[in-house]
């Protein structure tokens, strides 16, 4: 139950996000969820896409340095306490997350959360078995 994120690198200076974000919605795509981490000199904004191969694809077309990476999606309670059950699952199945991101989902009571692990079939295994819902990419939309 992957879910493909679009990776878009970019030089750290003032605007370029905006140059970045009026480049994609130029081109049409969906943006559902999104993460920005930055360093001295670069950027990377992690997207979450309605069709992502096509939106790799267009924006690569435009010359934006893009790339895709599975990640997984797993639907958190509400609640305090809902992500911390999840990376409690994780931890006890010795896996370590990279990073992760939330978005607000349609569902009353859920939030969604995008995990970026090393073993996205361990961690879906182990997740699933502990009855956390994994979303799938077109339920995000």
């Amino acid at each position: 139950m992957e879910i493909t994120q679009i990776s878009v690198f970019a030089e750290n200076r003032p605007g370029r996000l905006a140059e970045l974000t009026e480049k994609i919605a130029s081109l049409g795509i969906d943006v559902r969820a999104l993460s920005l981490a930055d360093s001295t000199d670069y950027g990377v904004l992690r997207l979450i896409v309605a069709e992502p191969e096509k939106a790799l694809a267009s924006m690569k077309a435009v010359g934006l340095m893009a790339t895709a990476t599975p990640v997984l999606g797993v639907a958190v309670a509400d609640t305090p306490g809902g992500f911390a059950q999840v990376v409690g699952v994780l931890a006890s199945a010795n896996i370590s997350v990279e990073y992760a991101y939330a978005f607000l989902t349609p569902q009353t009571g859920k939030a969604g959360v995008i995990l970026r692990v090393k073993d996205n079939t361990a961690a879906a295994a182990a997740l699933q078995l502990a009855k956390i819902e994994l979303l799938r990419q077109e339920q995000i939309f």
